[in-house]
């Protein structure tokens, strides 16, 4: 009897999470270096989360009545135990949470990043994925508009390091909590005024979470929102203080902005500044970096309070953007300095300890793998991208030297070769830049 075989169906990437190949993977190694040299000019060091966190913390942290709490998240049960856990949507609540598992704020406030993928199901489109990647800085500990205005004037930095023009900054202050109910309830007449045009969401959310009614997309509501009460005019002296000092703070830096009242953010934990950098490049999602101040976060996640304040950069989005007004940002790296080539045995030998002779010297090396003819393998040099090839045939083993042919216009020569000895060639291809 035959035994019958099923073939096997092609795995593809589940829709929206993406490859990142090797060609766009050095575009974003040149990113997050440029990133981590922009973040330690500011004093802010690395902090690592875990992808997966308890649920409960993102229900208790974001808000439950959130979109991406009640609509977002991966959530599933640990078969072990039994418990709800989610992959994170955001990383300031996870943040928070090691913050107060490990005591940092024990003796300092602290200054920290992060920067890796976060997980939403929603419908993928330009700028929104299922698997995105985020910047997070949070600075903990610290209550005064100076750092509000600091996180602000650092991320000006960052688009003029990254030549960005076109992007501009949104600015509003949501108060403090007594303030909040005053609007709240305000603001919660005014949607039973409008109740007749109000959509599922809105009807929805008129008493669990009326502010995030404004944050509507759709046209129809879009008078109604703008008639509403507006937090900005319950703010009392002190809320009004802090946001005039970090007014003040980005006229001192030069810093331009559009007052936007309706602006709240996605998040529950947010408090007095909020502000987002936006831009008309990117289509419907438009806002490159958002965040703001959430002072009672720390304490509704079981620490002791501390005030803090942070932002998160979309990676994808801001590539995107980078790539749009600097187009040689998307230029591939090549794959290596140098590239050996070699024909017969004892030369393969002896390339291997080339190649490592001239990785202890800080050069990048691709020793050709396999036997093929030097046509075959000087075409692969060529399409490595790497500056020079160096030669190593019964000649050069010979003479214990190496042929070097120079591939690239921006090395001595173009075209050229000359023999080397093998203990000085080191020494010549790092004099060669």
């Amino acid at each position: 009897m035959k035994k019958m075989t099923q073939a096997f169906q092609k795995v593809a990437a589940i829709r929206g999470m993406n490859d990142i190949l090797p060609g766009d993977g050095a575009r974003w190694e040149k990113f997050e270096e440029l990133v981590r040299g922009w973040l330690h000019g500011y004093g802010y060091r690395n902090l690592r989360t875990p992808v997966l966190e308890h649920t409960r913390l993102f229900a208790r942290g974001i808000g439950e009545v959130t979109d991406i709490v009640e609509k977002e998240m991966y959530t599933f049960t640990d078969a072990l135990n039994g418990d709800s856990l989610t992959m994170r949507p955001e990383m300031t609540a996870g943040v928070v949470r090691a913050a107060i598992e490990h005591n940092l704020l024990y003796d300092r406030p602290q200054r920290v990043y992060s920067i890796g993928p976060v997980f939403r199901h929603e419908r993928p489109q330009r700028g929104r994925y299922r698997q995105f990647h985020q910047i997070d800085v949070e600075a903990l500990g610290f209550a005064g508009p100076d750092v509000d205005a600091e996180l602000i004037v650092m991320l000006a930095r960052l688009w003029k390091l990254l030549g960005l023009t076109d992007i501009r900054l949104e600015l509003n202050s949501l108060g403090q909590a007594s303030e909040r109910a005053a609007h709240r309830a305000a603001l919660i007449e005014h949607l039973e005024r409008h109740r007749d045009i109000l959509d599922d969401d809105g009807q929805r959310r008129m008493y669990s979470n009326p502010l995030r009614v404004l944050d509507t997309k759709n046209p129809a509501m879009q008078e109604m929102a703008d008639s509403a009460p507006r937090l900005f005019d319950f703010l009392g002296d002190e809320s009004r203080a802090h946001f005039d000092g970090l007014c003040q703070l980005l006229a001192d830096a030069g810093i331009e902005y559009r007052l936007n009242p309706r602006l709240v953010r996605g998040l529950d934990y947010y408090n007095l500044t909020v502000f987002e950098w936006v831009t008309d490049r990117l289509g419907a999602q438009g806002t490159v970096c958002g965040g703001g101040r959430y002072d009672g976060l720390v304490e509704l996640l079981g620490g002791k309070p501390a005030p803090a304040v942070g932002f998160a950069i979309g990676m994808e989005r801001l590539l995107d953007l980078w790539q749009q007004v600097c187009p040689s940002a998307s230029a591939s790296a090549p794959e290596c300095d140098v590239y050996v080539v070699h024909q017969g045995d004892q030369a393969q030998r002896a390339a291997a300890r080339v190649g490592e002779q001239l990785r202890d010297a800080g050069l990048s090396v691709i020793v050709h793998a396999g036997s093929s003819g030097f046509k075959s393998q000087f075409k692969r040099a060529d399409a490595s991208g790497a500056r020079v090839a160096v030669i190593l045939g019964t000649d050069e083993l010979a003479a214990g030297a190496a042929s070097v042919k120079f591939l690239r216009a921006d090395a001595a020569g173009e075209g050229s070769q000359q023999q080397v000895p093998l203990d000085q060639l080191a020494d010549v291809l790092k004099s060669k830049g």
